[in-house]
């Protein structure tokens, strides 16, 4: 009826509803608009190598009335953001051998350049999945983004020292010099030769048979051993017996070792080693049938082959010829490529053959990767919510292998994010709606008092 007042306390619930319906639109369209912008951030890098996906989850707010009083007052909604980390993205193939992705869990340990120059503290550990390692002018292992590369150095054995797991103290940057060159020392060494029995027989020559065997020292030099295989000759019969002497070209032509070899006749067994007796020198081990020289470089494993073996020092007819030579050790050679493989080894290659371990790179795993802190260029670091990292050898325990010569791809799904783009224009179209309905009432509100 014109001029009936209204009861202000009547009108009071109406009106708190109606401002906690603009309330609610005002949320929904913030977090809509934080929705929009992780969709549009996963769309920008879905080309991103290593990018792991933003994703928005809606929680709604609750605003606790008593029940059956006829009002309700809309809470709202917030939006929480993530990065879904523990995603993997598909293994892309490239050309460059230090592409390096990694195929499972796990990431690689880098750290920013700039660390590299600091003299106070420990750099940072910071980690990524998948990186593009190239060197720089001084040989550093870095990405273009300016993450270096890290890893454990291996001993000159191309052993990997044993080194804690639970911090970085024993990570060094991996450095790689183009224009380096290495050798290898040779270690060990198998001789074949059949010595000829005729030699051991009464009424022979006598004539020791003579024996030079190339090795490498500790600085790639080349030297000798000088093997001289003389046959003892009885008066009747056979002796089947030698005097095998190894001299070294590195000590001068010094005797290193000297050994009475007896060979077997029988018919089972005929030709092979019977007895190996040390007149000086290293010991023979007739387990595996070697002898233990030291030459000017340091200990080397002679291997002549085991008592009945016929694939070391056999004697048989009349021939004297070495049937089979190797050794390891190489010359000095220029570096010619770098490799790693799924253990995550980094293993230089020379154009002499040989081939050297230089580093292990581990994978570093935390309890709960999307609780890592995000930083720029695809990169991670420890927080609260992550818990503490370990360093795996690469396959060994929760993480995967090593990848080389791929790059991970971005775990972004266009098609899906255009979908989620529609919905989210609707969600956001209609909370819009929402304020304009609650304006116009609002309006009508304020007409009843006029």
């Amino acid at each position: 009826m014109r001029g009936e007042t209204v009861d202000p306390a009547a009108e009071r619930p109406r009106t708190m509803s109606i401002s906690s319906a603009l309330n609610a639109g005002v949320a929904g369209l913030g977090a809509n608009a934080t929705r929009l912008a992780t969709i549009s951030d996963n769309i920008a890098n879905s080309g991103t190598y290593g990018y792991k996906r933003a994703a928005a989850e809606f929680e709604s707010f609750v605003i606790n009335k008593s029940r059956n009083t006829g009002t309700y007052s809309a809470g709202g909604v917030r939006a929480i953001t993530s990065r879904l980390i523990d995603e993997q993205g598909a293994l892309v193939a490239t050309s460059n051998a230090l592409d390096i992705a990694i195929a499972g869990r796990g990431m690689l340990p880098v750290t920013p350049v700039t660390s590299l120059g600091t003299t106070s503290g420990t750099r940072p550990l910071v980690m990524t999945t998948t990186g593009a390692f190239r060197t720089d002018a001084e040989g550093v292992l870095r990405t273009d983004s300016g993450l270096v590369l890290l890893g454990w150095p291996a001993n000159a054995d191309g052993t990997i020292p044993i080194l804690p797991r639970d911090t970085i103290a024993g990570l060094v940057p991996v450095v790689i010099n183009s224009n380096q060159t290495a050798g290898d020392p040779t270690t060990r060494m198998q001789l074949g030769v059949n010595l000829p029995a005729t030699e051991t027989e009464a009424g022979a020559s006598g004539t020791s048979l003579p024996l030079s065997v190339e090795y490498f020292g500790n600085l790639g030099t080349s030297e000798t051993l000088d093997i001289t295989f003389t046959p003892s000759v009885p008066v009747s019969g056979s002796s089947n017996t030698w005097t095998m002497e190894i001299r070294d070209s590195a000590q001068g032509g010094a005797v290193i070792g000297e050994y009475t070899l007896v060979f077997d006749a029988s018919r089972g067994n005929g030709g092979t080693l019977a007895s190996v007796t040390t007149i000086s020198g290293g010991a023979y081990n007739p387990g595996d049938g070697t002898l233990a020289l030291t030459v000017a470089g340091g200990p080397m494993t002679l291997k002549i082959g085991a008592l009945g073996d016929p694939n070391g020092l056999t004697q048989l007819s009349d021939s004297f010829a070495p049937t089979s030579i190797t050794k390891d050790g190489s010359p000095v050679g220029n570096l010619t490529a770098v490799e790693i493989d799924e253990k995550g080894y980094i293993t230089a290659t020379y154009d002499t053959g040989f081939t050297r371990r230089l580093y292990q790179i581990p994978l570093v795993d935390v309890p709960n990767p999307n609780g890592l802190v995000v930083l720029n260029n695809q990169s991670y670091q420890v927080s609260p919510e992550s818990g503490s990292f370990f360093l795996w050898d690469a396959g060994d325990g929760p993480t995967g292998k090593v990848v080389g010569y791929a790059r991970e791809g971005s775990t972004t799904d266009v098609a899906a994010e255009l979908t989620a783009l529609i919905q989210t224009q609707r969600a956001y179209s209609s909370n819009a709606k929402v304020i304009q309905t609650v304006d116009e009432m609002l309006q009508e509100t304020t007409n009843i008092k006029r």
